[in-house]
């Protein structure tokens, strides 16, 4: 019995996070009309692509597939400037020896429990005075020092086995031919682990390129997206085919890296 409710929790579990996605493929697959019907039938009657059509048709007001590819960019350009970022200073932060060493390691946790709500009023200051505003720079550069990053990578670091690099040491190999040639292929579960995740965080950044981003040409998915939301009607259809869009890469990235997605976060933990 104990092992019945467990599953039948797993499957409402399942079902909460399925169903919705479901609800998302079906709308867009559905006429204008049959989107608006009062109640809601959940079978698309007939199955039309007029969503689809609508998002990639030339000439559109709302360039979805222009968006697709400006949020394919950022969050591909965002995930490798963390990653080199992080890295490096995670690096520093786990094997060299320096004073000031744990309060500056404390220091940047510590930011990790500041709202970022909180910092966009400076941080708009800033790309206002690097000339970086409407342009896809403002949503790549400012987020690429990521506090989580130089923890979560800290942390695994720390579960390598230090006689490897010792070991490459007295081969000779200098500091940074270790780190490049030693640690980091070593870590390629934490790294993939992190770019999976900081990639679906500027993918799914929406408050930052809306204050920041005034172009229609040069707006993300996330923000894109809410202008196919009209003041007194709603294309059903459309604004599901967009989800759909969107989901597509989020889905694809985290199948393909599933394993080392695993693997990373449950080495990271082991020593701190």
């Amino acid at each position: 019995m104990r092992r019945l409710a467990l599953y039948a929790i797993l499957v409402l579990l399942t079902a909460a996070f399925l169903v919705p996605l479901g609800w998302m493929v079906l709308t867009s697959l559905k006429t204008y009309p049959a989107a608006q019907h009062s109640p809601p039938t959940w079978l698309p009657d007939p199955v039309s692509g007029y969503g689809y059509h609508r998002i990639v048709e030339p000439g559109s007001q709302n360039p979805v597939l222009r968006w697709f590819a400006n949020s394919m960019l950022a969050a591909t350009l965002n995930a490798a400037l963390v990653v080199a970022t992080a890295s490096c200073a995670a690096y520093a932060l786990a094997r060299m020896q320096f004073r000031g060493r744990r309060l500056m390691f404390g220091l940047i946790v510590a930011t990790l429990f500041v709202p970022p709500a909180t910092l966009i009023v400076p941080s708009f200051l800033v790309a206002d005075t690097f000339g970086w505003l409407d342009t896809l720079t403002v949503v790549v550069v400012p987020s690429a020092a990521s506090a989580f990053g130089v923890f979560f990578l800290r942390q695994f670091f720390l579960s390598l086995p230090r006689e490897i690099e010792e070991a490459a040491m007295l081969d000779g190999a200098t500091q940074w031919q270790v780190f490049t040639r030693v640690v980091l292929p070593l870590s390629r579960p934490a790294l993939a682990t992190l770019v999976v995740l900081q990639f679906l965080t500027n993918w799914n950044d929406f408050l930052w390129p809306i204050f920041v981003l005034f172009s229609p040409g040069r707006l993300t998915l996330p923000a894109g997206l809410g202008l196919l939301q009209g003041e007194y009607v709603s294309d059903y259809p459309v604004i599901m085919a967009g989800a759909v869009l969107a989901s597509v890469p989020a889905l694809a990235l985290f199948v393909v890296a599933q394993r080392y997605i695993i693997e990373g976060v449950s080495r990271s933990g082991l020593k701190g």
